[in-house]
């Protein structure tokens, strides 16, 4: 029997144990953070946790991340980091998606994702343009009805290239009446031109401690 015989039996059995008992699968980095006031989404993304603090803006909050077999809540402080974004650094490694610091441009295509408990959904939304506001808008979508959905993730994703980065955060329902009293609508979204200050405040990133890998968690 030659190595490459020998190896593919071998490959196959340790593939196979990423489904034994007692393991986990990485499924998404869309997180819940909880805290006494109430919870409110976030994205883990390469650079740590993202959120906009409409709950959590100082003290110990639960970092709820899903994996294959369930949630897991961990205990992490909050750290501001400016302009109404804050971020956390829970003691597990959490499912991170990387960043795009490319600016969305009108009549792009992009995705939004968030999660009410367990339950992901996941939507598709066009970036338009009013005159009258500087940023990112989006159109509406029928998930971003409910408030607790603010904080959802606006991603990049490429199907060809099966890649998601995230771009930006949605950070609000913005309405707009016009002299006739036509009302326009648009969600707005804190984007790259925001979330730089997520990657400076990193910027001691490989200083930090490593991750802790407990047997509960991969």
């Amino acid at each position: 029997m030659g190595l490459r015989t020998f190896l593919l039996p071998v490959l196959a059995a340790l593939l196979g144990c990423t489904s034994c008992t007692g393991t986990r699968t990485l499924t998404d980095p869309i997180l819940e953070i909880r805290s006494p006031k109430g919870t409110e989404l976030g994205v883990a993304t390469d650079y740590g946790v993202v959120f906009l603090g409409r709950y959590a803006q100082l003290g110990e909050i639960e970092v709820v991340a899903w994996y294959g077999d369930g949630p897991s809540v961990e205990l992490a402080v909050v750290e501001p980091i400016g302009h109404g974004l804050y971020t956390a650094e829970p003691e597990i490694k959490v499912p991170r998606v990387p960043l795009s610091f490319r600016v969305p441009k009108e009549g792009d295509q992009v995705r939004l994702m968030g999660r009410r408990g367990a339950e992901r959904w996941e939507d598709k939304a066009y970036v338009v343009a009013d005159p009258r506001v500087t940023g990112i808008l989006l159109e509406p979508t029928s998930d971003l009805e409910d408030a607790d959905q603010v904080g959802a993730g606006v991603y990049y994703v490429n199907e060809d290239l099966g890649t998601t980065k995230l771009v930006g955060l949605v950070s609000g329902v913005l309405e707009l009446r016009d002299p006739d009293g036509d009302v326009s609508r648009y969600l707005t979204v804190f984007g790259p031109d925001d979330l730089w200050r997520l990657v400076t405040y990193r910027r001691d990133l490989p200083q930090k401690p490593r991750w802790i890998y407990r047997d509960d968690v991969l």
